[in-house]
């Protein structure tokens, strides 16, 4: 398992460490040393599952990919493989979005890679900034929590763009930010 390892830490690296837990709807590669048959490209399935070749079905939603290559070794070295080489790699990620909405320049979805923290800030500068009636003092973040239950916060971007807010606001995938209008 050692060059399967040493493949797949490069992998994790472009994906932002090896804390990068595979999503539904990311693609992979899997490849077995000097078994080419039993290589695959294979889309992470939105019950978080894929699907291999002698040992079939594998959640991996979640999963790191070190954490993957020794469940996908450990399988095929069981029954079927001595002391399988697997290397597994990420060859597209789901794609991230939040929506940008209300009093901003560019209301709009912004995409943004697993490797990269995205703050209120940025995707509101990315949704072209405050437009002139925004009311910056009341700009509402929705969020979906684990259970599916809908969090709303109010946050004074104000005291964000000021630094007098210790909290930076980072970004999960499929948030909403609402900008209100300033009430004149």
């Amino acid at each position: 398992m050692v060059g399967g390892a040493a493949r797949s830490s490069a992998a994790e690296t472009k994906a932002g460490g090896s804390n990068y837990q595979l999503q539904s709807g990311d693609v992979i590669r899997v490849q077995i040393f000097q078994e080419p048959d039993l290589d695959r490209e294979v889309r992470v399935a939105q019950e978080g599952e894929i699907f291999l070749p002698l040992v079939g079905r594998i959640e991996v939603r979640g999963s790191t990919l070190s954490q993957v290559e020794r469940t996908v070794c450990d399988l095929y070295d069981r029954d079927y493989l001595v002391n399988p080489q697997v290397s597994i790699t990420v060859l597209k990620y789901q794609v991230r979005t939040v929506n940008v909405m209300g009093a901003v320049n560019s209301p709009q979805a912004i995409e943004f890679p697993p490797e990269l923290n995205l703050t209120i800030l940025d995707a509101i500068s990315r949704a072209g900034g405050f437009s002139r009636l925004a009311d910056r003092k009341r700009v509402r973040l929705t969020r979906r929590q684990p259970g599916g239950r809908m969090e709303n916060y109010t946050i004074n971007a104000d005291e964000l763009i000021t630094g007098n807010q210790s909290e930076r606001w980072v970004l999960l995938r499929d948030d909403v930010i609402f900008v209100p209008e300033r009430l004149l």
